[in-house]
């Protein structure tokens, strides 16, 4: 992806989350770009002096990845996270917006052949899910064991070693992450 792409998408995000968070009225977006165009997963995570504010995301794509930018940045800004102190407009120019455009998920049955720093995880049991970016393992130093232990315990709802458990489905992913941070 061109610094000018990711620009872009930064641009609609940063626009969607100001409007969301006044209670305004979304804009649609189109380009002719190939790229904004394809079906593809991402995540749109908001900071306020390093500070999580919202995080959400979709592996998944129900539509091209300008659309899916546009929706994640929509429901970062009502992270159920943050029902009981949401984003005010106040805040808006400390807000730093990052955003993760993700490869397919790949199933693995060796989690632990997992590269920290590289690969998210996406842990599903049943009906509970949760999944860390790649980029949580170096925020947090955490090691392997770790990693995937506070995705089971802390994300899925799950016993920290589920992830040892057979009929625990493991999913691994890359991530293109870039913010407003690193574009200034």
């Amino acid at each position: 992806m061109t610094d000018e792409q990711k620009k872009t998408l930064l641009k609609v995000a940063r626009k969607v989350v100001e409007l969301a968070v006044r209670d305004e009225p979304v804009s649609t977006f189109d380009s002719e770009d190939p790229l904004f165009n394809e079906p593809r997963g991402c995540f749109v995570t908001l900071h306020n002096h390093g500070q999580l504010r919202g995080c959400i995301g979709q592996f998944q794509p129900s539509d091209c990845l300008l659309k899916t930018v546009r929706e994640m940045a929509v429901a970062a800004t009502r992270d159920s996270r943050f029902l009981s102190n949401p984003l005010t407009p106040a805040e808006l120019s400390e807000i730093d917006i990052e955003i993760s455009v993700l490869s397919p998920l790949e199933k693995t049955s060796d989690p632990l052949s997992l590269e920290l720093g590289t690969h998210g995880i996406y842990i599903k049991q049943g009906y509970r899910s949760g999944c860390f970016l790649p980029q949580v393992a170096t925020e947090t130093g955490w090691n392997t064991d770790e990693f995937l232990s506070n995705c089971c315990g802390g994300k899925a709802g799950l016993a920290p070693d589920a992830w040892k458990q057979p009929d625990t489905e493991i999913y691994l992913f890359t991530a293109e992450i870039f913010g407003e941070k690193d574009l200034a």
